[in-house]
């Protein structure tokens, strides 16, 4: 395959940040993740056309890394057609979480599925690629400072790939245990500090690097005491932020589910309030335009009484989101 063709870093210095009179435009989109083994493409472009939501974030499947070009030609046909954009791609699962693995051979593997992650998103047409770091194993905890200086330097020669391949952005995802980094906003900023900075020093050989923050994720440890709240962890990765994902759950973010009328009251979500944190910070917030995309777990997989409610789990969190989120009563900023 041959492909061709970012910003961010430390607050202010590394990292352009808006000025205060700036405008930021909000979208709302939706991860493909909870239809993946269960309804087709074709039934999620037709949902999302008919719900006015125009962004996707393809989520990844065990397939994609070995399917032909052509394949994803199709798909983004198939998008464009109904009005969708592949805006983003990240990762479902952890499967590209080998760079930070002590084994060579797991992180071999994972630099060359990651290069096959970056060629897709260009076939696609989205300007970014991601994946959640990875994490360590329980019981080798104490590899975990070597384990991020290792996914650091292997996101380095990736960003150079990407850029050569004509991508715009890298990203990865906050997580919400020690296992897996970052989990504080401390961390936050110094692996965004590492990359970001790096971009700023290679601005024509490398991609840019931004998080795609989750709006459920916080760090509670093993006597289920919060240490690291999901409000504060989001905003400290504002000016690193790319995207983010549009999830509910419960006060020690353990379960998470979406935004239907039945879920909203057990839930410590308020979607408006996200609205007015991005708002409030703008001039913190490195981009202009920022997505949230809605990553719906869905209902139970492999089940007729469950599958069969997707559509309308998706259909009624949308609304509210964007009900919330778009509600130009909050302010006088654009949305789309």
């Amino acid at each position: 395959m041959t492909l061709r063709g970012g910003r961010v870093g430390k607050e202010p210095q590394m990292n352009p940040t808006l000025p205060e009179t700036t405008d930021v435009e909000l979208s709302v989109g939706v991860s493909s993740n909870s239809i993946i083994y269960r309804y087709s493409y074709e039934w999620l472009f037709d949902l999302m056309a008919e719900e006015e939501v125009r962004y996707l974030q393809l989520g990844t499947f065990f397939e994609l890394y070995s399917l032909p070009d052509e394949y994803f030609l199709r798909l983004k046909e198939k998008a464009g057609e109904r009005g969708i954009f592949i805006s983003s791609i990240f990762s479902t699962f952890r499967e590209l979480g080998g760079l930070m693995s002590e084994d060579p051979a797991l992180r071999n593997v994972t630099e060359e599925n990651y290069r096959r992650l970056i060629e897709v998103a260009v076939l696609v047409g989205s300007p970014s690629a991601g994946a959640s770091m990875g994490g360590v194993m329980r019981d080798r905890l104490e590899y975990r400072t070597q384990g991020i200086r290792m996914y650091i330097q292997g996101m380095k020669e990736l960003m150079h790939y990407a850029h050569q391949c004509g991508l715009e952005w890298l990203t990865t995802e906050p997580m919400s245990c020690y296992a897996e980094p970052p989990c504080t906003a401390q961390e936050l900023v110094m692996i965004g500090e590492a990359l970001a900075g790096y971009h700023h020093t290679h601005p024509s050989t490398t991609a840019g690097f931004g998080y795609c923050s989750d709006i459920s994720h916080g760090w509670v440890d093993e006597k289920k005491h919060i240490i690291e709240d999901n409000l504060t962890y989001f905003q400290a990765s504002f000016p690193y932020l790319y995207e983010f994902h549009f999830k509910n759950t419960d006060d020690i973010y353990n379960k998470t589910f979406g935004f239907e009328p039945e879920n909203r009251d057990q839930g410590i979500i308020d979607v408006g309030q996200i609205r007015d944190l991005l708002v409030n910070g703008r001039h913190r917030l490195s981009r202009q335009h920022i997505i949230g995309y809605l990553e719906h777990p869905g209902p139970k997989l492999g089940r007729d009484y469950s599958d069969a409610q997707l559509g309308r789990l998706l259909r009624e969190s949308l609304r509210h989101i964007k009900s919330e989120f778009l509600s130009k009563k909050r302010s006088c900023f654009p949305c789309s």
